[in-house]
């Protein structure tokens, strides 16, 4: 009971000098946190050097790289990890199929307490990646008709910058999903465009239901899905050139756009005409079908490409692998 005698003490009330004081260190503390700029970043390393954002790297006056923490939040969210990968990560559906009669295959594997099913270009890339940095190569990743990340998020798991360029909205609320879930923001930049051979804008074709098959050709998107509903669309073009700088070397460039693979490649005319030790490794969809409903065909590029000396492509799949080195 040594402090009992506080209970019989008379409370002593505060003078109005005494509020007075109290209230106006508290506004000014308030005011000092309020007008001293929010800081989330940790201290920075004293050994590091100071580079530019990719953000800040990767800009055009006419276009800026899309904000993720702007974006409005994609529903309902289906995420799931990736089956069979050396470096594993996690991407979010847009396609959940014809829901409840035919969904998604992957959502089947979801109830079966399986992962998704592997993507082809991701381990390709992951595949290719990896014997780059065994040869001690570094660069970016360049990902062209990005969809929801399935290349992108297979490079950027691996440390790996990754540029990344995709017109179609709700893919584009998926990356960011994807950006969140793998932790890689501060590796990968997205564009809200489809590259192409000049800066503009360009109609576009969006395949409800779809969305990896969206082209800027209508009879393209609708080739392989006749009964699905298209959707005429505006969206803004770029060309790579514009947007890599000649300093920054890209390792890989993979570019998935149904049909429009020829305007994407013209609009690259500087980067793929660097020397051969610093001209990326260029993998393009090659599906004579599709280019021909975008009024081109895979001779036009694989002659263009011997202009700016890409001699030696290989077919895996429908997709060409070209290098200027055998």
């Amino acid at each position: 009971m040594a402090n009992a005698w506080r209970k019989d003490r008379p409370t002593k009330l505060p003078t109005l000098k005494t509020l007075t004081l109290t209230l106006s260190a508290s506004l000014f503390l308030l005011t000092f946190l309020y007008l001293k700029p929010f800081n989330t970043t940790p201290n920075p390393d004293p050994n590091s050097t100071n580079k530019p954002t990719l953000n800040a790297l990767f800009s055009h006056p006419s276009i800026l790289p899309y904000n993720c923490q702007d974006s409005p939040q994609a529903h309902p969210v289906i995420a799931n990890t990736v089956e069979g990968l050396k470096y594993p990560f996690l991407y979010s559906l847009s396609d959940f199929g014809s829901l409840p009669d035919k969904p998604h295959k992957n959502i089947v594997r979801i109830l079966k307490g399986k992962p998704f099913r592997r993507p082809d270009i991701s381990g390709t890339v992951q595949g290719l990646l990896e014997g780059m940095r065994g040869e001690g190569k570094k660069g970016i990743f360049v990902d062209v008709g990005a969809n929801v990340g399935m290349a992108s998020f297979a490079a950027a798991v691996m440390g790996f910058r990754v540029l990344a360029f995709e017109p179609v909205f709700e893919n584009l609320q998926r990356i960011c999903d994807g950006v969140h879930f793998n932790r890689v923001g501060d590796l990968v930049t997205v564009f809200e465009a489809a590259a192409s051979d000049r800066l503009g804008n360009i109609t576009f074709h969006k395949l409800v239901g779809r969305l990896d098959n969206s082209a800027v050709s209508a009879s393209g998107a609708k080739l392989a899905f006749k009964s699905n509903e298209e959707i005429a669309l505006q969206v803004r073009t770029v060309p790579l050139d514009e947007i890599i700088p000649e300093s920054e070397r890209v390792l890989l460039l993979k570019i998935d756009v149904q049909g429009w693979e020829y305007h994407v490649l013209k609009g690259a005319l500087k980067l793929l005409s660097r020397k051969n030790s610093e001209a990326p490794y260029v993998i393009y969809e090659e599906d004579e079908r599709l280019l021909q409903a975008s009024n081109s065909s895979s001779k036009e590029i694989r002659d263009f490409l011997h202009t700016v000396g890409y001699h030696h492509c290989t077919q895996h799949g429908t997709d060409a692998h070209c290098t200027k080195k055998g």
